[in-house]
């Protein structure tokens, strides 16, 4: 397995196999806390290969800087088959989350794991956005 594109982003979508980005980020503002992020988009592109085959389990954990979950850990069941003429096979995966809170400034990440190992590590930084005049 090979992770291609592991991204937060505000948007994404997938057509037919195109996977689209719209504003991918690794950082937001906050003047106050808590801050809540509205929308946003976990983006993956993931080739698998020969041997890859089988029931396999794509887990994301959204953690804080001591590696508490901040929200429920998403798991998705990915069953990988090949077309008898395929060599490898490609896949997107967009993970919509809405209303993502955060109480403290700091570094978060997206730990990405297939069958309980890591594969990739998204990283997203809280920054203190000063009051103006400061």
């Amino acid at each position: 397995m090979n992770i291609q594109v592991a991204v937060l982003c505000d948007a994404a979508t997938d057509d037919h196999g195109k996977l689209n980005l719209l504003g991918a980020f690794d950082s937001i503002l906050a003047a106050q806390l808590p801050v809540v992020h509205p929308q946003c988009a976990v983006a993956l592109r993931v080739t698998f290969v020969s041997g890859d085959e089988g029931n396999r389990r794509l887990k994301l954990n959204f953690v804080n800087a001591d590696g508490k979950n901040i929200i429920p850990a998403i798991d998705i069941p990915v069953p990988v088959e090949f077309p008898e003429d395929a060599h490898f096979v490609t896949r997107n995966f967009i993970i919509n989350i809405q209303g993502l809170k955060f109480s403290e400034h700091g570094l978060y990440s997206v730990d990405v794991r297939l069958d309980d190992k890591s594969h990739a590590s998204i990283p997203l930084w809280i920054k203190n956005l000063p009051a103006q005049g400061q």
